[in-house]
């Protein structure tokens, strides 16, 4: 037979709101401190110190729980080391506490697709879009993720737009390369990617390619990226 529940028990159901007051009592907040713990972990991961980093941005958010930035910054460094599903769920809790927070939004879509989640990426950066037309990483990250579908005409359009909002970044140039080469353009792939040896002439050089798969590259695009290169 299934255990009776206590009638005590059923009554206690908290809002979120006051969950979060009962896990972060306010005698234990102290958001001057924690910008102290931000300021270190931001200087340890220019360091690539990231287990330092990542504990000091954990006692910060800790200290600063409805202080959304702070989950941001822990999220995305999470996501630089390579621990995706932990940046995943500090990203959400971002969201939780404020679910219009573009930065939030681009950095969880980015996760989404480095960890394949092609859908979830698409709806995150898709609401970021939404949130503000002018958000560049959105449609960047938009036009790679619909080449992986493939959704061609939705890459070059959200690469073109990119290439629109930041000319001067070579990221959005090479997504758009590969979005025309994958709709079998060669020409005007390498248009697209010679704008982009305009701006960093490394883009010449394969060893540099690699570079790309922290700016949300799969290896398989990078390998297209490639085949781009050696057709100039």
């Amino acid at each position: 037979m299934p255990e009776a529940v206590n009638p005590w028990q059923s009554a206690l159901v908290f809002s979120p709101n006051l969950q979060e007051e009962l896990s972060y009592p306010r005698f234990l907040r102290a958001p001057r401190v924690a910008e102290t713990y931000r300021q270190r972990g931001l200087a340890a991961r220019q360091q690539d110190d990231f287990e330092t980093a990542i504990a000091a941005l954990k006692t910060a958010v800790v200290l600063a729980p409805r202080h959304v930035p702070g989950y941001v910054l822990l999220g995305w460094t999470q996501h630089l080391v390579g621990d995706r599903e932990a940046a995943i769920a500090t990203l959400n809790q971002a969201l939780y506490r404020d679910d219009e927070h573009v930065p939030a939004l681009n950095a969880l879509g980015i996760a989404y697709l480095v960890h394949g989640d092609i859908d979830a990426a698409i709806a995150t950066h898709t609401q970021a879009k939404t949130l503000n037309s002018a958000n560049e990483i959105a449609y960047y990250n938009l036009s790679l993720a619909y080449q992986r579908l493939p959704d061609l005409a939705a890459a070059i359009a959200h690469a073109d737009r990119a290439t629109e909002l930041e000319p001067y970044n070579p990221h959005p140039w090479v997504a758009l390369a590969l979005a025309h080469w994958s709709n079998a353009d060669g020409n005007a792939a390498a248009a697209a990617y010679q704008q982009a040896l305009q701006l960093d002439g490394r883009y010449y050089e394969a060893d540099h390619l690699e570079h790309l798969l922290r700016a949300g590259f799969s290896a398989e695009q990078i390998t297209q990226v490639d085949a781009i290169r050696t057709q100039l």
